[in-house]
């Protein structure tokens, strides 16, 4: 996020606030009421804010953790589609085996992973 979104962002909540408040003193309601109000609605806001935050942070579905992976995966692909047929070929021969020795170490015959049933 750049310096500018997040003064737009701090100038926006301070007008959304001051709007808040002259729509509860239109409404009828006295001027401390209004601004009790008003700091209730931007509380709610801020801890809704606040736990959407910490559940993005928990499940790792941040932008930080999906720029990471997005990039790690592009590398995993430029080095396969630089890899040449026999290597290829190595890989996935290799891959095999793995999942083999997994498949014959694993008690239920499953592989982590595997979506066959």
């Amino acid at each position: 996020m750049r310096r500018i979104d997040v003064i737009l962002i701090g100038l926006g909540v301070f007008g959304a606030g001051g709007l808040v408040y002259v729509a509860l003193t239109l409404l009828g309601l006295e001027d401390l009421d209004a601004g009790i109000w008003t700091q209730a609605v931007l509380t709610v806001g801020l801890l809704g804010w606040l736990a959407t935050y910490l559940l993005r942070a928990v499940t790792q579905n941040m932008t930080y953790n999906q720029q990471l992976k997005d990039y790690e995966d592009a590398v995993l692909q430029k080095r396969l589609d630089a890899m040449t047929p026999e290597a290829l070929a190595a890989l996935q021969a290799e891959l095999e085996q793995e999942k083999s020795t997994v498949a014959e170490a694993a008690p239920d015959g499953k592989v982590s992973g595997d979506t066959q049933a």
